[in-house]
């Protein structure tokens, strides 16, 4: 039996330095974050958009409890520009590095690139081309 919502409800993108990071998740994927504090979290929501399927998320900086990692999940952004070399381009001057080059998956799949943001976070990028 198939879900009636995508698997993924939520995302948290652990962060040390929280302008550093907003600074670069906002200039790699050309979005603006809000920033919130709740309680002892500093937060800082990627844009989102009820009405249409699919999870969003928040970087959060609480250092007792989230941790920047290379190891782990592996989170796949899809590039809003429709072909990931758009957003890979700004990967390093934004303080990251691409770990993966656009990578070909399958024709039918598309397109994977594999980075290290800001924090020392990997994450990666889709696009069908």
């Amino acid at each position: 039996m198939a879900p009636k919502n995508n698997v993924v409800g939520w995302f948290e993108i652990p962060v040390r330095q929280m302008e550093r990071a907003i600074q670069f998740y906002e200039t790699v994927f050309d979005l603006k974050l809000t920033r919130h504090q709740i309680g002892p979290l500093d937060m800082a929501w990627f844009p989102w958009d009820e009405a249409n399927p699919g999870a969003s998320g928040s970087l959060v900086n609480k250092d007792d409890f989230h941790k920047p990692s290379m190891e782990g999940v592996l989170l796949y952004f899809t590039a809003a520009s429709g072909d990931l070399s758009v957003e890979l381009a700004r990967v390093q001057s934004a303080g990251g590095k691409v770990l993966l080059p656009k990578t070909l998956i399958a024709e039918e799949i598309g397109y994977m690139a594999v980075l290290v943001d800001s924090e020392g976070n990997r994450i990666a990028i889709h696009s069908r081309k």
